[in-house]
């Protein structure tokens, strides 16, 4: 029978299993308290809850949400977890940038993405994605485009026909 203090963090490990979007599984072995403070501080930036549980507790939580055994692979050795609730590639960017600066100190050990988990080579895949607002930006960009086109030749037809107009004016005056 769990104590009530760890029937809390699987009840609250659980909650998180359940309402993530992306889930990312990191191995911090080797790294020292001011790169977990930056890591951690990077995470918060960007709406990103990065939780250490008891490998035991996170797969009874697991367990609890519905997904028994889908991470009892990856839950070995000292495991940190990821869960995004708003943007799904968010951890990875967060992931890549870290990893850039600080080597050696972080793997992503594997994803758990739409209900799929994934290997750690699909984590440099979703890094590599652009924002949800670049993508936003990108759309609307392509739907203002042929209107800003038309809109231009429109100008340049009107702008000639002004043109021919002032000079058979200027002629027949």
């Amino acid at each position: 029978m769990p104590t009530p203090q760890k029937a809390q963090i699987i009840a609250e490990t659980s909650a998180r299993f359940q309402e993530a979007k992306g889930v990312y599984f990191t191995k911090y072995t080797g790294m020292n308290v001011m790169q977990a403070t930056s890591l951690r501080k990077q995470f918060r930036e960007s709406d990103i809850e990065y939780v250490v549980t008891k490998n035991t507790l996170t797969k009874i939580a697991a367990k609890e949400a519905g997904f028994e055994g889908k991470f009892d692979d990856i839950l070995e050795g000292q495991i940190a977890i990821a869960y995004s609730k708003d943007d799904p590639t968010s951890p990875a960017r967060v992931i890549k940038g870290f990893v850039k600066e600080n080597k050696e100190c972080l793997d992503v050990v594997g994803v758990f993405f739409e209900g799929e988990v994934f290997d750690p080579s699909k984590y440099v895949e979703l890094a590599n994605l652009p924002s949800r607002e670049e993508l936003i930006a990108k759309f609307a960009s392509c739907l203002s485009q042929p209107m800003t086109t038309l809109a231009s030749t429109l100008n340049g037809a009107m702008t000639k026909l002004a043109g021919t107009l002032d000079s058979l004016k200027n002629t027949k005056a």
